[in-house]
């Protein structure tokens, strides 16, 4: 003979058990997490061609306003499935022709990574067992101003990808750059 209080503990368990998860799903009910919408923290756009055979990251047109010089930032990647070569053809901004340094044939999971000299002299290089090719690009500012968007075009030999570009001035160097430690004034 089985003891009430036994299956009244027993009750009374099951049913804690059974309110604590209901309780505990109902909380997250219609909330998004954080980190569910977020992206990668790349200033450029992003895109890739139709058939999703090649990605472009980073695509920004930066201006040097002390020269009035600009450049296309971005890095092209290979990623055929059939592991199939591809080529860039050519780019242009706003109708303008980018002048690149190299239109390499990019192998399979190979990657072209542009910008201007000064870009790609304060990046750090991969070794060649990379299968990376840096190449430096230049176009003619014609009064492009940061924080504008400008229609960029890229053609390969598989199709063409055209993207909204940001309009950015270059990265300052770390440390150069001291704000001034006095009061604000008032506007």
């Amino acid at each position: 003979m089985k003891s009430p209080k036994l299956d009244l503990r027993r009750t009374g368990l099951v049913g804690a058990v059974l309110l604590s998860t209901a309780a505990l799903t109902a909380c997250s009910a219609g909330h998004v997490s954080q980190t569910a919408n977020q992206v990668a923290a790349v200033n450029g756009t992003s895109a890739d061609t139709t058939d999703g055979t090649i990605a472009l990251r980073d695509v920004t047109v930066i201006v040097d306003q002390e020269d009035n010089g600009a450049a296309l930032k971005f890095t092209a990647i290979n990623q055929d499935p059939q592991r199939k070569a591809h080529s860039l053809t050519g780019v242009k901004v706003a109708g303008q022709a980018v002048t690149i340094s190299e239109l390499p044939t990019l192998e399979a999971r190979c990657l072209l990574v542009a910008d201007s000299a000064a870009g790609l002299a304060a990046i750090p290089k991969a070794d060649d067992s990379h299968c990376i090719t840096y190449a430096t690009t230049s176009l003619i500012n014609k009064d492009f101003a940061p924080s504008g968007q400008l229609d960029v075009e890229f053609s390969f030999d598989n199709g063409t990808i055209t993207v909204p570009a940001t309009i950015a001035a270059p990265g300052l160097k770390s440390g150069t750059l001291h704000r001034d430690e006095a009061p604000a004034k008032a506007h």
